[in-house]
């Protein structure tokens, strides 16, 4: 963990509840998956936001407006400052991914994948991603992940765009080495009951601290008890208990 004081350089909407805000400032993460814990002026809880992209000086997070806090950042404007905690969580080990690793995430739980899919074809690996929204107003990030070259499959829930139905509808057919997910918990545990291969598996959690001090946010794995703040927010899927 490392205290570190950013400089917002961009904060514009993506769609209508989720923003893009791009930080000035060293690298925040050693492996993606990991997040970083912010702090707002009159809240006495930081907020935990996943990484989506980071460069030697630069930090990018997808947040959506749900709340006081994201209401509060969606209001800042560039040239002011974040006191952010960085390097939070285990963060995606892309050692285990095999050659052609699939991505699946649901909604704000896209956002860590795309950091990821950049790693693993940095490591030579064949990548595809899965992305599953609500409806067609709240796609976001498909044009970026596309940019990158992998295979991308959009599911809403409505069929407004893409394939209609659930990320799990898209993942039949599809062949693959391996499974990294982010998203909600119905989501994950469909995509554990679909998948015939190993995965990791990235939890959404209520924090209190962000890094393992409050034991708010512990669960029972079939090892004993983890903190999803510390330990996670990356379990693997031999290890999870619904």
């Amino acid at each position: 963990m490392k205290q570190v004081v950013y400089t917002i350089r961009e904060n514009a909407p993506l769609t209508a509840k989720v923003w893009r805000m791009v930080l000035s400032g060293e690298c925040p993460c050693d492996r993606p998956g990991q997040f970083v814990n912010i702090r707002l002026a009159g809240k006495f809880l930081r907020r935990p936001i996943s990484v989506c992209d980071a460069g030697e000086d630069s930090l990018t997070i997808l947040y959506k407006v749900v709340g006081e806090g994201t209401e509060q950042m969606s209001g800042m404007r560039p040239g002011e400052t974040l006191d952010v905690l960085t390097r939070l969580g285990n963060g995606y080990d892309t050692a285990k991914s095999g050659q052609n690793p699939l991505l699946v995430g649901g909604g704000v739980g896209v956002p860590p994948l795309y950091l990821l899919c950049k790693q693993l074809l940095g490591e030579g690996k064949k990548p595809r991603v899965i992305m599953g929204f609500n409806t067609s107003d709240e796609v976001f990030y498909e044009d970026e992940f596309r940019a990158l070259g992998v295979p991308v499959t959009v599911a809403t829930a409505d069929g407004s765009y893409g394939v209609r139905g659930f990320v799990t509808d898209a993942m039949k057919g599809v062949d693959c080495s391996y499974i990294y997910t982010c998203g909600p918990l119905p989501m994950l545990r469909a995509v554990y009951a679909a998948s015939d291969v190993s995965g990791q598996y990235s939890f959404e959690e209520r924090m209190g601290c962000g890094f393992g001090a409050c034991m708010g946010c512990s669960c029972k794995t079939k090892y004993g008890n983890k903190r999803i703040c510390k330990d996670g927010p990356v379990l693997e899927k031999e290890e999870i208990i619904w």
